[in-house]
């Protein structure tokens, strides 16, 4: 919510949703299914001033054959068909015939693929696939993949690797709502092609039994991504707008994750996990970290059961490393970066025989909020007393010593402070 004048601006969002999905099995001796899915959305919302509607409606149909030649080779094979209705009020679907407002857009996906798993022996199993899909905006699409498998005798360590690439095509005003804010001009540098990607994965598991009903597994990943056509979100190049464009060089993701799951003594269950990235793109041959991006994030749910008395106590939380924000220029006196933050709550439910339950608790125990200074002249959300030059530059004044303008861009945290809540549930049995 942000204040201007004598009025209030806020942001609400209103969306309606329908989805159907089945699955129908053909009366053949071969296994042959047929999956379905249809879904509608649409969203009615305001960002301050900034009017956002749109509407989606997906259909997909899938048929897939499961062909078993011998006891070493499993072979799926298949069509699927999906067509995506999008249409909204923003740029992204302008009309180039000045009669419309927008120009709907309407893709078929059309595809096949097959896959064959291939089983070597009793610990080692090897996944080959391939997909075609034509895109009707983007044309023809191959998409590869290779997987490899190795478990031990006793099935307690398990080792996978894989590879192969893929594409994505992105919608920025749906995936982005930085951009629908209104404190900034969007831009589009070009038409934006799909994002393609090239990825490596290592994964291990290993299981852990001992006594006293104590139970340890881990479950440790490396991974490596490609990027070609990235589609960046552009804050640094004007503090006035958000430049979407695809990226001309390369962009990477790679880093390594463990996640421990444990019981102990039956009462203690423990979930936790970290992810360690290292992100960037390159532009004119220099590596760039992306803005809103953190290096490292861990989450953690540690419970304790107190089995006489029916009690569960849960604490849970997460953690994040610093990551770059976007600063509006030269004078902004923000941090670039992020602190380290954390958010922990903590629950205690106590369960009758009845069903009933009684639980309560406290979230954000830390009261961890961001600066007070996070969203950039809150108190001016139109700009109204904010002074810009001829080429739409802010000129710093004794009000704006700072030379900003109202941008909420710079948030990276929740803004809810440390708070209590209680309920009931009841589970019919």
């Amino acid at each position: 919510e942000y204040r201007g004048g004598n009025e209030i601006y806020g942001e609400s969002i209103y969306t309606n949703r329908w989805e159907l999905l089945g699955l129908y099995q053909l009366p053949f001796k071969e296994v042959v299914n047929f999956q379905f899915s249809a879904n509608g959305h649409r969203q009615n919302s305001v960002y301050g001033d900034v009017d956002f509607q749109a509407t989606q409606y997906i259909g997909f149909g899938q048929l897939t054959w499961h062909k078993s030649l011998g006891d070493r080779h499993q072979i799926l094979s298949g069509f699927a068909l999906r067509y995506t209705y999008y249409d909204d009020n923003t740029v992204a679907t302008e009309s180039a015939d000045s009669n419309r407002i927008t120009s709907a857009s309407k893709v078929f996906l059309p595809g096949v693929f097959v896959q064959d798993e291939i089983t070597l022996n009793a610990q080692n199993k090897v996944l080959l696939g391939l997909r075609y899909d034509y895109n009707n905006a983007h044309g023809n699409i191959f998409s590869p993949r290779l997987n490899y498998k190795w478990n031990s005798l006793n099935k307690k360590n398990i080792f996978r690797l894989s590879a192969g690439n893929g594409y994505r095509v992105v919608n920025v005003f749906t995936e982005d709502h930085a951009a629908l804010t209104g404190a900034r001009t969007v831009e589009f540098v070009g038409e934006l092609e799909p994002e393609t990607s090239w990825n490596v994965n290592l994964n291990f598991i290993k299981k852990m039994f001992a006594k006293n009903n104590t139970y340890v597994g881990l479950d440790a990943s490396v991974f490596y991504t490609y990027f070609n056509n990235r589609i960046i979100a552009d804050y640094d190049s004007d503090p006035n707008k958000i430049i979407y464009k695809n990226l001309q060089e390369h962009a990477v993701s790679q880093g390594f994750s463990l996640n421990i799951d444990a019981i102990i003594n039956r009462n203690w269950k423990l979930i936790t996990g970290f992810t360690a990235m290292d992100v960037f793109f390159t532009e004119n041959g220099q590596k760039v970290t992306p803005v809103l991006t953190e290096n490292f994030s861990a989450v953690w749910s540690v419970s304790y059961t107190f089995f006489k008395s029916n009690i569960k106590v849960d604490f849970t939380g997460n953690l994040y490393g610093p990551m770059r924000l976007p600063l509006l220029g030269e004078l902004d006196n923000r941090d670039e970066y992020s602190p380290w933050w954390s958010i922990q709550n903590i629950q205690v439910t106590k369960v009758f025989r009845n069903g009933l339950e009684i639980y309560g608790g406290v979230k954000n125990l830390l009261n961890f909020t961001p600066p007070a200074n996070s969203i950039a002249r809150p108190h001016d959300p139109f700009d109204e007393n904010v002074v810009f030059d001829q080429d739409g530059n802010v000129i710093p004044t004794p009000e704006n010593p700072n030379a900003l303008t109202f941008d909420p861009s710079y948030v990276y945290a929740p803004n809810q402070g440390i708070r209590a809540f209680m309920g009931v549930r009841y589970n019919i049995r």
